[in-house]
C-alpha cells in the first residue's frame, strides 16, 4: 500500500505524474468535484497548524469527499493515554486515508505500520514535511517552468530537509544553506547531499548570496524546535528579508515561505512581484488534491503484515516517537 512518509521515497516519475494532475486541477478545478465522493479523510493534528490543516480539509472537500479528526489531542482518547498504534488502528476502520501532523519525529512512519489505509505525513516534528515540498515544487514548476538548474537559497527548518531530499531527483541544483551556526542542517542531511553529489555551501549571511539566487526559501525560526529558550531569543531576529535587500536580487527570483511568518519577511515585501508565498499556499492545496485523489482511491489493506515489538527506545534523538511509544520496532 502506498503512503507518503518521506518525499525521498517518491521517484521523479511519480512526482511528475502528480504534478501533471495538480496542474490539471489548477487549470480546471470544476472537473474534479466528484472524484473522491464517498471517500473520507481522517486528519489527526497533534500540534497547532493552520495552513496544512485547512489545506488538507479544503482539498478533500473540493474533491467531493469528507473529513473528520481532531486539531487538539486533548479532545481525543490520546489524553487518556491511548497509544499511537491503537489510535491508528481505530481511525483507519473509519477512513480511506489518514493525514497526520505530530511533534514526534518518525511518527508517520510508525503509523503506517498499523494502518489499513494510506498514511500521509503532514509534518513529524523537525524531521520531514513532504506535502509542503509538493507545494514548493508545484510553485517552482508552475512559475519558473522547470526545477532543473536552479540556484536555491534555503533557510533552515523542517520543510528545508524535505525539499533538499526532493531536489536530489533533479539536475544541476545548487544550494546555499543560510542559517546561524546553532541551526545548521543536521549532519545526516550533509551526508545525504554528499552521497547524491549535490552542490552546496553553508553560509551565515543572506545579503552576500542573494544576487546569485533563483529561489530564496525563507522560514521562520521555530520557537518550538528549541530546547533552550535563550538560544531562541538570540536567533529570532536574524535574517530578516526587506525590500532594500531585494534590490540586489534577480528580477525573476522567487521568494517562497511555508508560512506562518513572524518577522523574517517585512510586510513591504508582500507587494513585490517576486513574493509568491501566498500563491504557494494555494498551489499547495491543489497539490494535496492530486495526492488525496491518488491515495484515497487505493484499496484497503485489512491484513497488514505483523510488526516486530520493540523492547526499549532505540533512537538517541529525544524527539523520536520511540522514546514514548516503546513497543515500536527499531526502524
Amino acid at each position: 500500500m502506498r503512503n507518503l512518509i518521506d518525499f525521498g521515497d517518491m521517484s521523479r516519475e511519480e512526482w511528475e505524474q502528480l504534478y501533471a494532475r495538480a496542474s490539471q486541477i489548477i487549470d480546471a478545478p470544476e472537473k474534479f468535484i466528484d472524484v473522491c465522493r464517498g471517500k473520507v479523510s481522517c486528519n489527526l493534528f497533534y500540534e497547532p497548524s493552520t495552513r496544512t490543516n485547512f489545506s488538507f480539509q479544503t482539498a478533500m472537500l473540493r474533491l467531493g469527499g469528507s473529513v473528520f479528526g481532531f486539531a487538539d489531542p486533548n479532545s481525543s482518547s490520546v489524553a487518556k493515554g491511548e497509544t499511537l498504534k491503537d489510535t491508528i488502528k481505530m481511525v483507519s476502520n473509519y477512513a480511506d486515508v489518514v493525514v497526520m501532523r505530530t511533534p514526534w519525529e518518525g511518527s508517520a512512519k510508525a503509523a503506517s505500520l498499523y494502518s489499513a489505509v494510506p498514511v500521509i505525513n503532514a509534518g513529524d516534528g523537525g524531521h520531514m514535511h513532504p506535502t509542503q515540498t509538493m507545494a514548493d515544487l508545484t510553485t517552482i514548476t508552475r512559475l519558473r517552468g522547470k526545477v532543473d538548474g536552479l540556484c536555491i537559497g534555503l533557510k533552515n527548518g523542517r520543510t528545508v530537509h524535505s525539499l533538499i531530499k526532493a531536489m536530489a531527483k533533479f539536475n544541476d541544483i545548487k544550494f546555499f544553506l543560510i542559517s546561524p551556526r546553532e541551526l545548521a542542517v543536521p549532519e545526516y542531511m550533509r551526508v545525504f547531499m554528499r552521497e547524491h553529489n549535490m552542490w552546496y555551501t553553508e553560509v551565515t549571511g543572506l545579503e552576500p548570496v542573494i544576487p546569485q539566487l533563483d529561489v530564496l526559501y525563507m522560514t521562520r525560526i521555530q520557537k518550538e524546535r528549541f530546547v533552550d529558550p535563550l538560544e531562541y531569543e538570540r536567533n529570532k531576529g536574524i535574517y530578516i528579508l526587506t525590500r532594500r535587500k531585494l534590490e540586489r536580487a534577480k528580477p525573476d527570483m522567487l521568494v517562497m515561505h511555508p508560512l506562518p511568518r513572524v518577522d523574517e519577511i517585512t510586510l513591504d515585501v508582500d507587494d513585490d512581484p517576486r513574493a509568491v508565498y501566498f500563491q504557494q499556499a494555494r498551489f499547495g492545496m491543489f497539490a494535496r488534491m492530486a495526492l488525496l485523489e491518488h491515495l484515497a482511491l487505493q484499496p484497503r489493506n485489512d491484513h497488514p503484515a505483523p510488526v516486530e515489538i520493540g523492547t526499549k527506545p532505540i533512537c538517541h534523538n529525544p524527539r523520536c516517537i520511540t522514546q514514548t511509544e516503546t513497543y515500536l520496532p527499531p526502524l
